[in-house]
Parts: C-alpha cells; sequence; structure tokens
C-alpha cells in the first residue's frame, strides 16, 4: 500500500519529535558560593558549638588561660564544627569550599581588629592631651616633665615631620620615577644592574641610611644637623621603595597603548610623558604612599642627622628639627606617665598626618575623571 503525500511525516516534525524525546539537559550542580537559610543556621550552630565546647575544654578542663590562646582554639574549634556540620547536608565540594572560605575571611578580619585595636589604644591613651587646644599650638620649650597638659604641645615636631617628609619626597619621587623608567622603557644591561641595586636596597636599615647622610654631609661635607639632613636621610630609605613600586606599575601599562603611540608617530620619550606616565598614575600614587609610610615613622635616621629639640623651628638647614616620632620616643624614654600620654597622642596626630598624606595623594592622583 503506497503512502499518501499528506501521510508521511514532514522534516520539522520529525525534528521537534527528536528533541521532545531527547533526554533533557542535565540540572546544573550546586553553587558553592551561593548561601542559604540552612547554611546560615549551620554557620551559627557551629559558632554556639565551639564557643561552648573552647569555654568548657579550655577554661575548665585543661591548665590553659589567656584571650589569645582561647580565641586560636576557639576558630580551631570553629573550622571543625562548621565542616562536619556542612558535611552531614553537602557534598564534600560545598565543605572544602566552606572551609577555605572562613580561613580566607578570617585573615583580613584579623588584620582589621589588629590594626582597629592598635589605632583605638594609642587614641584612648592619648585622649588626656589631645581634648587640650595648645597640645597642636605649643612646643616642648621651657616645659617640665611632670607640668600639666595645659603646658606645652607638638607644634615643632608636628612642622618638623612634615617638612622633612616634604624634602624627602621631592627628592625621591621624582628619582624614583625617573629609575623606573629607565628600568621599564629603557632596558638593557644597565637596566638590570640598577634593578638589582634597587631591590637590594628595599631592605635597607634605617639606621644605615642614617649612618650614610651623617658620614656624607654631616663629618665630610661640614652641614650642621638640621631638617634638611634629616629629609637626606629619609630620602635615602624611601628612593628604593617608590623606585621599585613604580617599576612594577609601568610594567603593567599595556604594550598596545606603546604600539599605538608609536604608530602615530610619537617618540619614545613623547610616548612616556604624554602615554605611560599618565595611564599609570594611580598606580604611582600608590608607590608614593609606601614611600611616605616607610619614611614618616622612622626615628634612627631623624636622630641621627637633626637631633632633638624643645623648640619650634621651621628653618631645615640649620639647627636641630624635632619629628613626631622622635618626640615619641623621648616622651617615652622619660619614664613620666604624663610623657608617655603626650607620647600616645602625639603617635594619634602621626596617624592623622598619615592618613592626610594618603587621601591627598589619592586625590591628587585621581584627577579629573572622564567619560
Amino acid at each position: 500500500m503506497t503512502q499518501t503525500l499528506t501521510d508521511r511525516p514532514r522534516g520539522p516534525v520529525r525534528l521537534a519529535e527528536a528533541t521532545a524525546t531527547a533526554d533533557p539537559r542535565p540540572e546544573p550542580l550546586r553553587r558553592t558560593s551561593g548561601r542559604t537559610r540552612e547554611d546560615l543556621l549551620t554557620f551559627l550552630g557551629a559558632v554556639a558549638a565551639s564557643l561552648a565546647t573552647t569555654w568548657v575544654f579550655y577554661t575548665q578542663v585543661l591548665p590553659f588561660e589567656g584571650t589569645i590562646g582561647f580565641v586560636v582554639v576557639w576558630y580551631v574549634a570553629l573550622v571543625t564544627f562548621y565542616a562536619v556540620l556542612t558535611g552531614l547536608t553537602q557534598p564534600w565540594e560545598v565543605v572544602v569550599d566552606r572551609v577555605v572560605t572562613t580561613a580566607v575571611v578570617a585573615a583580613p578580619t584579623l588584620v582589621a581588629l589588629a590594626l582597629a585595636s592598635v589605632v583605638l589604644m594609642t587614641v584612648v591613651k592619648g585622649l588626656p592631651a589631645l581634648h587640650h587646644a595648645n597640645f597642636l599650638t605649643q612646643d616642648m620649650s621651657g616645659v617640665r616633665a611632670d607640668d600639666p597638659f595645659t603646658k606645652g604641645g607638638i607644634l615643632h615636631a608636628l612642622v618638623g615631620t612634615l617638612i622633612e617628609v616634604t624634602i624627602a619626597v621631592g627628592i625621591a619621587m621624582p628619582l624614583g620615577v625617573a629609575t623606573a623608567v629607565y628600568m621599564s622603557e629603557v632596558g638593557g644591561r644597565g637596566a638590570r644592574l640598577v634593578r638589582t641595586v634597587v631591590e637590594a636596597m628595599t631592605a635597607l636599615p634605617s639606621i644605615v641610611a642614617g649612618l650614610f647622610i651623617y658620614t656624607i654631609c654631616l663629618v665630610y661635607l661640614g652641614m650642621p644637623a638640621s631638617g634638611l639632613a634629616a629629609g637626606l636621610a629619609l630620602a635615602t630609605m624611601a628612593l628604593p621603595i617608590m623606585a621599585r613600586a613604580s617599576y612594577v606599575v609601568l610594567g603593567v601599562v599595556p604594550g598596545g597603548l606603546r604600539e599605538a603611540s608609536y604608530a602615530l608617530g610619537a617618540g619614545r620619550w613623547q610616548t612616556v610623558w604624554k602615554v605611560v606616565l599618565p595611564t599609570a598614575r594611580p598606580g604611582l600614587a600608590t608607590a608614593l604612599i609606601l614611600g611616605v609610610a616607610r619614611a614618616v615613622g622612622e626615628t634612627a635616621p631623624v636622630l641621627l642627622t637633626s637631633g632633638a629639640s624643645t623648640y619650634f623651628n621651621s628653618n631645615p638647614v640649620q639647627d636641630p628639627m624635632n619629628s613626631l616620632p622622635l618626640y615619641i620616643y623621648a616622651s617615652i624614654s622619660s619614664g613620666s606617665p604624663q610623657m608617655e600620654d603626650r607620647a600616645y597622642a602625639a603617635a594619634a596626630v602621626l596617624l592623622m598626618v598619615v592618613l592626610t598624606l594618603f587621601v591627598l595623594a589619592r586625590l591628587v592622583a585621581g584627577g579629573r575623571k572622564t567619560r
């Protein structure tokens, strides 16, 4: 019996039937990064169980004591309970993800707590001196160690720190960027040698930098102990940090930008000045921040090259010039409880100065945003 034309199955119909009868796509596996109510309850249960277990064994059964030890044992118990409870309902991949996530989150949390505790302790201990206005408007000339907080201040040390850091940055930043440009854009055997020296100098002890400037400038050249000598010592320390960080930043600038500049007829230095450096400006701000952070808190180079003083001096080329780190060191070494409070207050001001410099560097590096 012949099949009529209308009884023959058409191609699209047969394809649709085959598609309908085909095996459905396998369901995707459960995402390990997702969080459900069950996950939250599991974590809270692990926290409660680990705290209870740690309290019983650490404080009641075992002969241990101390807050740090309690936190370490509690964290180990938390990870263990969390892994066991998660493994009751989830596959092995999810258990591993939860354990690794807990470890990764705990690391920055610990660092943040340590930093917050340091800042909070410094500010709290310095409050007896910080809330007096004269602490920022007077120097320590004629002030004894047991005088009340209504007398004396850190104006001389604050101004000295700003002057010395400004001198150091004014010397180290241009030289550091120029060194990074030479290593990144010029290259050659000389660049490899310079890179080796810069990497070696990043671990230079601060006392060595101070002795270098003391020997060259104060002994051989006859320069007096001053803020300029201290700025040179701080620049010696900040220069390799800035050069190394700037070199890393220039290395991540896309090579296509350089090639496009060369294709438009620009030379090497035009490309560096108008393409590479503007592109790397946010990264260069990071290099500046790292260099300032290395220089602003040093005491030994300033003590060797500038010396301590109790009076105000804004002239960096003559007479000793104090700084906040040196003021803190001298106040702590005095043995007086009131001077110790002044030292903590000066440390809090130093933290604010560093934060202000970092914010200014970021704002300058950000520039005007364009679409």
